[in-house]
Formats: C-alpha cells, structure tokens, sequence
C-alpha cells in the first residue's frame, strides 16, 4: 500500500502542529474529500436548528474549514494553528457555566483521554437546550475490519472511558463513541441525565475510504460522488453492519 501513501504526510510527528496543517492542504485539494466534509458540515448545521442563541464552538477544528458552512462559528484546537479562534484543552474548557449553546466536533471525540470529565465539561458548560453534534468512527462489522487493519489508530471495543495520553492526536481510540455512547448506554445515562440522546445516525460506509482520507491517494474520480452517495443510501438499511462514521446529537434538558 505504499505506492497509494501521499507524498510528504509523514515528514510530521502525529503531535507536530505542522501535520494538521498539512491534513487541511491535502482536503482541500481532493475534491471528492472536500466535498465529503462539506456534507458532513452541512448535516452538522441542520442539526442546530432550534439551539438557543449564542456561543457556537467546534472542538478540535485542526485543519477543517467548518466556517466556510457556519460562518459563525469559533473554532478551537488543543494545539496552536493558524486560522483558529482559540486554544484549549476541552477538559478544562475557558467557559462560563450554561454560556455555550452548541459543541460541534468532526473526528474528536475518540482523541479524548478522559471521556468522563469531557462530559462533565460539557454538561457545565453547555446553556439548557444546548447540543452536542459529533461525526465519529463506528464499531461497525465493516468499519472495525477497516479501522483495525488499515488505520495507524488504535480500535478496541473492549476498551475503557480513558485512554492513554502522551499527545493530543497520537493517542486516541477509534471505538471510544461506541463505547460510552452504545455499549455503556446505561451508564451514559446515569452519569448525564441532563443529556438525551437526540439522534445516532450510521452513515458512509464507502466514500471516506474511497478518497483515501488525507494519508491515501484517492481510489475514484470525483465525479463519481454523487453515484456513491447513491450507493450508499440504499446500503443504509442495513448501516449497522457497514457504515464507518455515526453522528451523534446530544442535547441538554432546557428545564
């Protein structure tokens, strides 16, 4: 697989600021991939309808472009990188109680070392009637197979709320949204009874492998996008055995 690799994806540490950059260069020059993440962007917005007025964050923003789809919004990362609002460590987030109306976060949450104190942040922080949107991995029969063998990131289903952290992107557990937010289901729901589970969508089985993500060379042309999207949607009744990313709304009681 070798020959597929992106020339120069690398040259950076998983750490090195430079990689993220290096990550926004190679979506906005793929086509297809772009046109991916304004999809997800877009179905990220339709998802705020009906959030009360104020502060809209995106967690991790690395090297995405959601302001191009809500020009409004405040972008954040862990690590310092051009273009972004604001840098903080979303376990201790610089955040007035009940002042955020809405958390937006592509590929985040599973980077996150302690997914307890990451919810306690969210719940304190996030108005009544505010959401939490996320797109992440799915544990599915596919995406398992795919994430295990294919991808430089950890995948463990057995796995624990808490990873390992020596770094902000090197450690991470792809199956981690599966984890608190399926298997523990209960627990969630005890630890948070403020915050209800909107929506748990299973989507893109194919598209995102297809680019070939931003370390792979794309396998297909970008204007077969629409042909697989199409596929895709008749894969969606059976999404739980085959989609590789869920989007998860979560919105706290506005009592």
């Amino acid at each position: 697989m070798g020959f597929l690799r992106l020339k120069g994806i690398d040259e950076y540490d998983l750490d090195d600021p430079r990689r993220t950059i290096k990550h926004k260069e190679i979506i906005l020059s793929k086509p297809f991939l772009k046109k991916l993440y304004q999809e997800w962007y877009s179905n990220m917005k339709k998802h705020l309808n009906g959030v009360p007025e104020g502060k809209i964050l995106e967690l991790g923003s690395g090297g995405g472009f959601l302001k191009d789809i809500i020009p409004d919004v405040i972008t954040s990362d862990i690590l310092p990188l051009p273009g972004n609002d604001m840098v903080f460590d979303a376990l201790d987030m610089p955040f007035e109680d009940n002042s955020v109306s809405a958390f937006l976060m592509v590929d985040v949450f599973h980077h996150v070392p302690d997914s307890l104190k990451f919810l306690q942040e969210m719940r304190r922080t996030l108005k009544p009637g505010g959401k939490i949107v996320m797109n992440e991995p799915w544990n599915s029969a596919w995406g398992r197979f795919i994430y295990n063998n294919f991808h430089h990131e950890t995948f463990n289903p057995k796995g624990d709320w808490k990873i390992p952290s020596s770094g902000p992107m090197s450690d991470a557990n792809g199956a981690l949204p599966y984890i608190v937010f399926d298997r523990d289901r209960e627990r969630f729901s005890k630890e948070f009874p403020e915050l209800k589970i909107t929506c748990f969508k299973k989507h893109t089985p194919l598209r995102y492998l297809l680019s070939g993500g931003v370390s792979m060379k794309s396998l297909v042309p970008s204007f077969s996008f629409g042909f697989l999207k199409g596929i895709e949607s008749v894969l969606q009744p059976i999404s739980g055995i085959f989609s590789m990313f869920v989007t998860i709304v979560i919105e706290k009681d506005a009592s």
